[in-house]
């Protein structure tokens, strides 16, 4: 594709990044997304790093696995996952980078981080995309799934080094965020996967971040997941039909023996929450036309409603598995 006489680079498939932050409003799903694409891209014998920026340890409950830390442990064959740990990041940083050796804990110098991390805010968020960068760069895995911060704060994060890069013109600290921001930029290798739920709220959050990661951070959104997407149960002749049943409902109880209301009742609750969660979902598709530079590149994915309150390795494949549809694979 050329525009204005331009090369642009289309980004490769989903899984064929190297780095892939997983964000959203918060109840929509991230974890459960983040956890499934690094289900899927193991399942194509790929090496992956699953990492929990938060550390609450949802991610690992998805695999039924045991809360991780930052040295990160297998939880699925060719899935690693790890707990960010800003200190521990920090530890590592100074032993690669500076050949400190990283001796209990940082002591001083970890109060020292706060006190910095308070006066120049951006320092955080370095050592933790500075992470996350540093094992695409070492390639240590083939690819990096982050669950990364909510829609309110992965912004932020993801223009951290840009931000660093602004203020600091010389020096070691330069050199670092220049190679973040090298594989952060290049769409080829770095992506970002919005999270949503077909609902108001969730899109106009959904819409407002693909616009400010576009105007705001170097990095490309790739993907927008669409979770509990409710299936169609009618069509336009079944829903005809159906109407016709629901008018003569009190008669048809009569012929079977049994109250169908509760039931016809249902099936129209749920034709008509289907019906309005299309119309947030024309909105979306509407408004990822206007809201970044070349909207015809950002994939939009459904998962399917998958009624169940459990939310562990069986829920993971599943979706799993609904993504890998969509993606074609």
């Amino acid at each position: 594709m050329t525009t204005a006489g331009t090369q642009v680079l289309r980004p490769p498939p989903l899984l064929d990044l190297r780095l892939v932050f997983v964000t959203g409003k918060g109840g929509v799903g991230k974890t459960t997304v983040a956890a499934a694409l690094a289900q899927l891209a193991a399942r194509r014998g790929k090496r992956v790093l699953a990492c929990e920026v938060d550390a609450k340890g949802d991610l690992a409950a998805l695999f039924e696995a045991p809360p991780t830390d930052f040295a990160g442990r297998e939880v699925a064959p060719g899935v690693v996952a790890m707990s960010m740990d800003t200190e521990a990041s920090l530890r590592e940083y100074l032993k690669l980078n500076l050949r400190i050796p990283a001796v209990g804990r940082l002591g001083p110098l970890a109060k020292a981080l706060d006190f910095v991390a308070a006066a120049a805010p951006g320092v955080r968020e370095i050592l933790t995309v500075g992470k996350l960068c540093w094992e695409v760069r070492e390639r240590n895995y083939d690819l990096v799934v982050v669950d990364a911060a909510a829609t309110g704060h992965i912004v932020s994060q993801l223009a951290a080094p840009q931000a660093i890069n602004d203020l600091v013109k010389v020096g070691l600290i330069r050199s670092q965020t220049d190679w973040m921001l090298d594989i952060l930029s290049d769409p080829l290798r770095t992506g970002l996967v919005a999270v949503t739920t077909p609902e108001e709220m969730p899109v106009h959050e959904t819409l407002e971040l693909v616009g400010r990661v576009a105007a705001e951070t170097t990095v490309r959104t790739s993907a927008v997941v669409v979770n509990r997407v409710l299936p169609e149960l009618f069509g336009l002749h079944e829903e005809q039909v159906f109407d016709r049943l629901y008018e003569r409902s009190g008669e048809l109880s009569t012929v079977v023996g049994g109250a169908v209301e509760p039931i016809m009742e249902g099936a129209r609750l749920a034709v008509t929450m289907r019906r309005t969660r299309a119309g947030h979902l024309r909105h979306l598709r509407d408004g990822l036309a206007g809201a970044a530079p070349e909207p015809e590149q950002i994939s939009v994915l459904f998962v399917p409603y998958l009624f169940t309150r459990a939310h562990g390795l069986r829920t993971t494949m599943q979706v799993a598995t609904a993504l890998g549809e969509e993606l074609g694979l």
